[in-house]
């Protein structure tokens, strides 16, 4: 279980928000709506360690991340609203290596199939400075299916996607959640997640 906790979040001289609580328990999805600037990116930063609340707590299976770290970052995929990708590997050496970075080998057939899931196949030994921008954020995604992580965490997942990736999308998160596994998923868009996976929090401007 995930359990954000009275948290409160200032950026400069600006507080965007504070008090937010939530809990998320397997089988759970949170999206998280609001306009830019309200603070959704900040709070996945939270959520993934990278940005220490101004006050609050975040608890895994009941204990603060911090004191937890390693366990944690083991346990969650987090994917931001930039790609991530290297240039000067391909797409399949990119796969492999976020893969191996996250803790989860792949065998280069493994890379092939998950590659093809997200429908790049055909671009696997194409250097990722060739991707068109829907195909790098594609190339990001394809972390969700090599890495089998309990919690995603997950920014404007289908910006820069077609209808039928950003369908393919969904339903990976779907898939994931019925699963058992969790999600915090920050977007503008209605992502169309099934009803009974899905809680929403509305960030003010």
């Amino acid at each position: 279980m995930l359990e954000a906790c009275s948290l409160e979040c200032v950026r400069g001289h600006r507080r965007l928000f504070r008090n937010l609580s939530f809990s998320i328990s397997p089988g759970d999805c949170l999206e998280l709506r609001g306009p830019n600037g309200s603070g959704k990116t900040s709070l996945l930063r939270m959520l993934c360690g990278l940005l220490p609340p101004a006050s609050g707590a975040i608890l895994w299976h009941g204990d603060p991340i911090s004191a937890t770290r390693e366990a944690y970052l083991s346990s969650l995929t987090y994917i931001g609203h930039r790609c991530a990708v290297k240039d000067e590997l391909t797409t399949l050496e990119n796969l492999r290596l976020s893969s191996a970075l996250s803790g989860w080998g792949l065998s280069r057939g493994e890379a092939r199939d998950v590659l093809g899931r997200l429908c790049l196949a055909e671009q696997e030994n194409l250097l990722a400075r060739h991707l068109s921008e829907g195909q790098q954020r594609r190339l990001a995604l394809a972390r969700l299916v090599a890495c089998p992580s309990a919690l995603w965490l997950l920014d404007e997942v289908v910006t820069s996607l077609d209808e039928a990736a950003a369908s393919a999308i969904t339903t990976l998160i779907d898939e994931h959640v019925s699963r058992g596994g969790m999600a915090v998923v920050a977007t503008h868009q209605d992502l169309k997640l099934a009803a009974r996976m899905s809680q929403r929090i509305e960030l003010a401007a």
